[in-house]
């Protein structure tokens, strides 16, 4: 699934990030590959010393992995709202993900509708 964030998205992102410098770091990196979340995340991965494995998909693949913690209720309803702001702090606060590859697995998953990205979740139960 190709995720593009419009101009018009990468510039509410970017009022809504603007006290987070490493948060803006990934919208200017989003920016520069034309809006590609796919793109941006390879490059961003890179800059922060990942090997990802593929080119495909590893937006996909990164935001899996932080499904269960996206889809708790707190952050799930900040998404919902779309406040990722207070989401990527939050996973920035497992020390587990750096802020550029929050930012953009926060915008994933709201851009993906939150709802729908907790569904595999939800029916696994």
């Amino acid at each position: 699934m190709d995720t593009i964030l419009t101009p018009t998205e990468i510039s509410d992102f970017r009022a809504e990030l603007s006290d987070y410098p490493q948060a803006l770091v990934a919208l200017d990196v989003i920016e520069d590959c034309e809006g590609d979340l796919e793109d941006a995340a390879i490059a961003l991965a890179i800059q922060v010393g990942q090997q990802p494995t593929t080119s495909e998909g590893w937006i996909t693949s990164l935001a899996k992995r932080w499904r269960p913690r996206l889809c708790q209720a707190e952050l799930r309803a900040d998404l919902v709202d779309n406040r990722v702001a207070t989401t990527i702090t939050q996973l920035v606060e497992t020390k587990a993900l750096p802020w550029e590859l929050a930012t953009l697995v926060s915008i994933y998953a709201a851009k993906a509708g939150i709802d729908d990205f907790c569904k595999p979740l939800e029916e696994k139960l």
